[in-house]
Formats: C-alpha cells, sequence, structure tokens
C-alpha cells in the first residue's frame, strides 16, 4: 500500500504506475463534480451536508459529496485508508505529508493518497484549500497516534484491570443497594406507618391510610430504581469507552437509551393537555363510582330503600352501572389518549375488537342471562334448586355461571345461558310462607282397606320429626292399578335443604308401621287366582289404627 510496503512485497513498476492510474482517476472524477458541487450537496434547508470522518468512535472532520459519489461514501473509503495506516506501526506518522495539484490538496501516506481535498471542502470550513490540509494532517497525525497507543499490550491490561473493577463496583453496588433499601423501608414501616392517616369526608373514606402508604413506599422505590439505573448506565458507559473496538457503541449508548426518552419526553410535554384532561376525568369518573357504589351498598345493606327495587338486586345493578360509567368514559377520553390517531393504534384495537367478538359469543350470551336471572329473582344463594337433572343448593350466582351444591356435597358450575333455556324448580321460595310438600307412593293391595292406609300414612306423618303440623297432611289414592292401590302421602315442612333426611325418615316411618299392622307393601302380581276374593268386608273398614268417621278427629 505504501511506498515502503510496495518494496517489501516486490510489486513491480508497471503494476504500480496502473495501480496509481487506477487511483487518480476516480479523483479526477471527484474534483470534477465539486467543482460545481454547492448546489447539488445542499440539503432541503440549504445547508450543506456533510458526513463525519469517524476513527474508534471519534470525529476527526466532516467532507462533503456529489450525487455520484455521496459525502458517507467518501467518508467511510477515508476513514478505512486511515485506519490501514495506523495498522502499519512501521510506517511513521511524521511522514503523511501535504502534496499540492492543480485541482486539489492531497494527504499521502508514502505513494497512498489518503484524502483529496477540494476547494468545495474548503468552502464548507470557510478558510483556504491549504489551511485545511494542514488542520486535517494534525489532526490525523494524533489520531493516528492514540490508535496505536490505545492497543498497546500495557494499555489494554491497564483498562481491562479497570473495566472489571467497575464491573465489580456494579455488582457490589446493586448487592449493598437492595439490602441498604429494604433495612430502610423496614425502618419506615415501623417507624413511621402507623402515623399515616386517611383522608375522607365523615364516613366517606377517599384515601385509605393503608393506600397512602403503599403509595409512599412506591415512590420510594421508584426512587431507588432511577437511581440504580443512571448508575449503571454511567459505569457501563464508562467500561465501554475503555476499549477503542467498544467506545463507538460508548459514545452510542446515550443515543440508544437517552434517545428514546428523549422522545417520550417531547411527546409527553405535547400532550400535557390532553393528559390533563384525562386526569381530571379520570378524577371525576373516580369518585363518581366510589358515590355509586356507597348508593347500591346501602340499598343492599337496607340503609336505603328505594320502592319495587329489591336489596338483592343492588350488587348487580351497581356492577350494570359501573360497566356504563366506564363505557362512557372511555369513549369521551379516547380522542384525548396519546396516540390514539396512529395507524398502529387503530390496528390494534381493530384486532382486540376483532379477537372479542369471535371469542365472546357465548361470554356475551352468559353475562345476559346472569343479569336476567338477577331480575327474574328465580332464586337467591341458600335455596334448593332444581336445574335440569341437577339438585342442590345455590352458592353463589355470578354474572356468568352460577354454583350449586348437591347432596352428595359436589360443586356444580351451570352456565346462566343453559339455566334460561332450562326449567328452574325452587324449592324454597315458598317453604317459609305456605310450606314445602313432600311426597311419597306406596303400593297396596286391595284386600287392604284403604281407609286403614290413609291411617298409617298420616301416623307414619307424624311420627316423623320435622314435619309441619300445620297444614296437616293428607293422602291421595293416586291410581287404581292392575294389582295394587297407589297411595300418595304429601306433607309439609319448611326445611327444604333437609329434604333428604326428612324422605328417609318418613320411609322409615312408613315401613316400621306397615309392618306393625301387617299391611304388605306392593302385592305381587300372582299366577292364578286366589283361593279366597281379595276384598275388603264391611266390618273390617275401619281395621286399627282406622276410626270410624264419626269418631275421627277430622
Amino acid at each position: 500500500m505504501f511506498s515502503i510496503c510496495t518494496r517489501n512485497t516486490g510489486i513491480s513498476r508497471i503494476s504500480w504506475v496502473v495501480l496509481c492510474l487506477a487511483l487518480a482517476l476516480p479523483s479526477a472524477t471527484v474534483a470534477a463534480q465539486l467543482a460545481n458541487a454547492p448546489a447539488a450537496s445542499t440539503d432541503a434547508d440549504g445547508e450543506v451536508h456533510a458526513a463525519p470522518v469517524r476513527l474508534d468512535g471519534h470525529t476527526l472532520f466532516k467532507l462533503r459529496g456529489v450525487s455520484a459519489y455521496p459525502a458517507e461514501q467518501r467518508a467511510q473509503v477515508i476513514a478505512d485508508r486511515i485506519k490501514d495506516v495506523a495498522r502499519d506501526r512501521a510506517f511513521n506518522v511524521k511522514d503523511l505529508t501535504v502534496k499540492e495539484s492543480p485541482f486539489s490538496t492531497q494527504i499521502v501516506a508514502g505513494d497512498l493518497v489518503v484524502v483529496s481535498l477540494f476547494d468545495a471542502d474548503a468552502q464548507l470550513e470557510q478558510v483556504r484549500r491549504e489551511s485545511l490540509a494542514t488542520a486535517y494532517l494534525l489532526r490525523m497525525q494524533q489520531a493516528i497516534e492514540d490508535y496505536r497507543r490505545e492497543r498497546q499490550p500495557s494499555v489494554l491490561r491497564h483498562n481491562a484491570v479497570l473495566g472489571l473493577g467497575g464491573v465489580a463496583g456494579l455488582f457490589l453496588f446493586w448487592f449493598l443497594g437492595l439490602k441498604i433499601v429494604r433495612f430502610l423501608l423496614r425502618v419506615l414501616e415501623r417507624r413511621y406507618k402507623h402515623r399515616v392517616r386517611e383522608v375522607g369526608i365523615q364516613s366517606l373514606k377517599l384515601l385509605p391510610a393503608e393506600r397512602m402508604w403503599i403509595a409512599l413506599i412506591g415512590v420510594l422505590k421508584l426512587a431507588a430504581v432511577v437511581t440504580g439505573i443512571a448508575i449503571t448506565y454511567s459505569i457501563a458507559d464508562y467500561v465501554l469507552s475503555l476499549f477503542p473496538w467498544t467506545r463507538e457503541l460508548s459514545r452510542n449508548l446515550s443515543a440508544i437509551v437517552l434517545d428514546p426518552l428523549r422522545t417520550i419526553v417531547n411527546k409527553f410535554v405535547e400532550s400535557i393537555p390532553n393528559l390533563i384532561f384525562l386526569v381530571i376525568l379520570g378524577i371525576i369518573i373516580f369518585y363518581l363510582l366510589k358515590f355509586i357504589r356507597l348508593f347500591f351498598s346501602s340499598i343492599e345493606n337496607g340503609t336505603i330503600s328505594v320502592g319495587g327495587f329489591h336489596h338483592e338486586w343492588a350488587r348487580p345493578t351497581y356492577r350494570l352501572v359501573r360497566g356504563l360509567v366506564i363505557a362512557f368514559a372511555i369513549i369521551v377520553a379516547f380522542p384525548y389518549i396519546p396516540g390514539s390517531n396512529t395507524q398502529a393504534f387503530k390496528g390494534v384495537s381493530l384486532f382486540v375488537g376483532l379477537l372479542f367478538s369471535l371469542g365472546s359469543t357465548s361470554l356475551i350470551g352468559n353475562l345476559i342471562s346472569g343479569y336476567t336471572l338477577t331480575y327474574r329473582r328465580v332464586f337467591k344463594p341458600g335455596d334448593r334448586v332444581r336445574i335440569g337433572d341437577h339438585v342442590g343448593d345455590v352458592l353463589e350466582s355470578k354474572l356468568l355461571v352460577t354454583y350449586m351444591r348437591t347432596i352428595k356435597n359436589e360443586v356444580i358450575a351451570v352456565p346462566n345461558a343453559s339455566i334460561v333455556s332450562a326449567a328452574v324448580v325452587n324449592y324454597s321460595s315458598l317453604a317459609q310462607t305456605k310450606g314445602l310438600i313432600l311426597h311419597t307412593t306406596v303400593g297396596i293391595g286391595y284386600e287392604t282397606p284403604w281407609r286403614q292406609v290413609e291411617a298409617i300414612l298420616l301416623e307414619a306423618a307424624a311420627r316423623t320429626t320435622g314435619l309441619l303440623r300445620e297444614p296437616k297432611p293428607f293422602v291421595h289414592e293416586k291410581e287404581l292399578r292392575s294389582f295394587d292401590v297407589e297411595y300418595e302421602l304429601n306433607v309439609y315442612c319448611d326445611r327444604p335443604n333437609s329434604t333428604a333426611s326428612l324422605y328417609a325418615a318418613l320411609h322409615r316411618n312408613i315401613l316400621d308401621l306397615c309392618n306393625e299392622y301387617g299391611v304388605q307393601i306392593m302385592t305381587p302380581a300372582y299366577e292364578g287366582d286366589p283361593k279366597d276374593a281379595k276384598v275388603v268386608t264391611k266390618d273390617q273398614w275401619y281395621a286399627a289404627p282406622a276410626l270410624p268417621e264419626s269418631e275421627s278427629p277430622r
């Protein structure tokens, strides 16, 4: 590359002349274009465009270009040449010289033309071309010396030690810093947490003490995190600046980290009026929701009474009103949200809306069904109900599903949409006022007097604990079947959640009384005619424990 190198590599004189001509031709072309460059190389705002020539992250000088040979390309070629000169430690930087030619001033290293400066370059700096070349020569010599010095093993070892020290210091800072922050938070909580008082108006709590303390701790943690990030950035910038290979990254680190922050800050400043509107709107909506919640809570607790409005409607109605208020607030706030008019925001909104519309069909159906069940007052928590094939006690009725506990202690989640479309039997709605009727059937042969059967069944009801005495139990002859009579015993109770145990006790008593009076339940079918007719003679009509109608308490 240099004259010293050509002698060592043995390149022939003919080859060297050809190489010089090849390098001279682009220079002549550039010179011809730069003669008329001012108008061609200006930016839209009238300023001349120039690109920096950089070495190890340092800007040496700036050069302009033309449309056929842009400034960036010209600066990169010259930077590569300077780097080649710096890598050749056998070349003495004092041998860099300035040479004049008819159309340019050149800075050469031996036979290599490193930089060719033209009148247009001098016009950019508003100095003479020779003075500009001398200044660039001194800057290049200093940069080459720095390039070589920073790559000496002793300097690299020294910088490596400093870098390791910086990294170790950073880890130590985070280790000790976390411990110190945790210790200070514990001290603050022990000494000052009990001094924080809530903010409110009479019984209405605007800012609870616990929430105020959490906000204060959050501010302190945020300050600690910001401090840690700032120190981490400073140490990272210092370590990267120690080595020539990472110095460019060090100089760009501020742009990588701070430019996004600067953009955010600028956008934030531009959006301050809109943000003030959103903050005011948020405060109004927040306290409006608190007032609405207080109002409906008072209805639920019975403090406020509204004619025709049942207290169990309070909570779902609050949720419905809250959703409408929030939806209204979003509609009002949407135009003032920063970035709401960008294509990205609109695309994300469209995508989210599409997902919601595709996946929320059953969700919306169950939601509407949940409100329908609430206002229809089909059941309430604690009621014993039958929904489809499921019988159990209602544990909780949500907007989407209703939870039931069966008599087998199983919890079933029934979608509200299926409840609306199915028949619901509520065993508890009239149990406390008119009583729930429990009924059971027995089949007794035709040879047993119906009065005796009725007396046995009524006595079984009287012996069963937990049944109501008023209204009185009653018996119906439900059906005259082929081989027996089906009797139905009806009894009243006010404990619908205990029907299983009441049925069990009632059946036991029926069995005991039938056995006690020799009455056979469910006479089986026979293959032939019996020897005696299966009839009840008149003298057996009032067999014990039945009483004649004249003596019956009824």
